[in-house]
């Protein structure tokens, strides 16, 4: 599984990739290694005044259309924590239909 995280109008620091693959590696227990890739976009939106970071995660499952997430915060790691449940949560719901259509 491959993990990339990239940023728009915003440096990537050790650190954001550090805490976005640790918040990565918990996505593949849901659907068996079926999970290619997952790809984070962080962003800076310097349009607002007080400027507001978005992050999106795209994970890339086997057989199935891409997953994508998207949150706007004040706070980029905040931010990260909402797209990373938001994605756990589409996985999780498309491996319960999945379950239910088997039996």
């Amino acid at each position: 599984m491959r993990i990339d995280v990239v940023g728009r109008n915003i440096a990537v620091t050790d650190a954001m990739r550090e805490y976005c693959t640790s918040k990565a590696a918990k996505l593949p227990k849901f659907l068996d290694g079926s999970v290619q890739a997952i790809t984070f976009t962080l962003t800076k939106d310097d349009h607002h005044a007080h400027g507001q970071f978005g992050a999106e995660l795209i994970i890339d499952v086997q057989h199935h259309k891409d997953f994508v997430a998207h949150h706007h915060d004040k706070d980029l790691y905040a931010a990260i924590d909402m797209v990373t449940e938001k994605g756990e949560r589409q996985l999780r719901d498309h491996k319960e239909q999945r379950q239910q259509g088997h039996r």
